[in-house]
C-alpha cells in the first residue's frame, strides 16, 4: 500500500486505496464516496427500551466523505485573493524544490505550465471548492498543501484535488 505524504507537513493526505486520475500532468484528482460514521451500539448490560437506545444510535450517525474523515482533513478558508496569492507561494516553492532535488527541466517545465492552467480553472470556478489541510498542520513550516474538495458534474461525487509535486510516496 502507498500513502501520499504532504512534502512540507509530513501529513497523510491520500492512499492508493482512491483511484487517483492525473490531470494536466500536475495534480491528481481522486473520487469519494459518502459514509456513514458513528451511532455504534455498544451493550452496557443497562436495558434501555429499545426506541430509546434507536434515537440514541441516530443521533450520533454522521455521513462524511471517506478521504476527508479517514485522513482528519481539517476545513480552511480563503477568500479568492487570499488562495491564488497563498497558490503562487506554494508554487514557488514546489518549483524550487524541485530544481533542489535535481528534476529535469521539463519536468519542471511541465509543472509551471501545468500548474498555471489548472491555476486559472480553480480560479474561474472559486466558489465550488471546498479546501482542507492535513491532520498535521504547522503553520512554522510554511506553505503546505491546500486540498481542494468538489464535485462531479452529476452534483453527487465528490473529488478531492491534491498537487502531485506536493506529495511523496511512503510503501507501508
Amino acid at each position: 500500500m502507498l500513502i501520499f505524504e504532504d512534502i512540507v507537513t509530513g501529513a497523510e493526505l491520500i492512499s492508493d486505496g482512491w483511484d487517483m486520475n492525473l490531470i494536466d500532468g500536475v495534480v491528481y484528482e481522486a473520487d469519494c464516496k459518502r459514509k456513514t460514521v458513528g451511532g455504534e451500539s455498544f451493550d452496557t448490560g443497562a436495558n434501555p427500551s429499545a426506541e430509546d437506545e434507536e434515537e440514541a444510535i441516530e443521533e450520533n450517525k454522521e455521513t462524511v466523505i471517506d478521504v476527508v474523515h479517514d485522513f482528519g482533513y481539517q476545513e480552511t478558508q480563503f477568500d479568492k485573493k487570499g488562495y491564488l496569492t497563498y497558490l503562487k507561494g506554494y508554487m514557488k516553492m514546489i518549483e524550487t524544490k524541485l530544481t533542489e532535488s535535481g528534476a529535469p527541466a521539463e519536468e519542471i517545465a511541465t509543472f509551471k505550465k501545468g500548474a498555471g492552467a489548472y491555476a486559472k480553472k480553480i480560479a474561474g470556478n472559486f466558489g465550488d471548492y471546498e479546501m482542507f489541510i492535513g491532520a498535521r498542520f504547522d503553520e512554522d513550516k510554511g506553505n503546505h498543501m491546500i486540498v481542494l474538495l468538489n464535485y462531479r458534474e452529476d452534483g453527487v461525487t465528490p473529488y478531492v484535488v491534491l498537487w502531485k509535486h506536493g506529495l511523496k510516496e511512503m510503501k507501508v
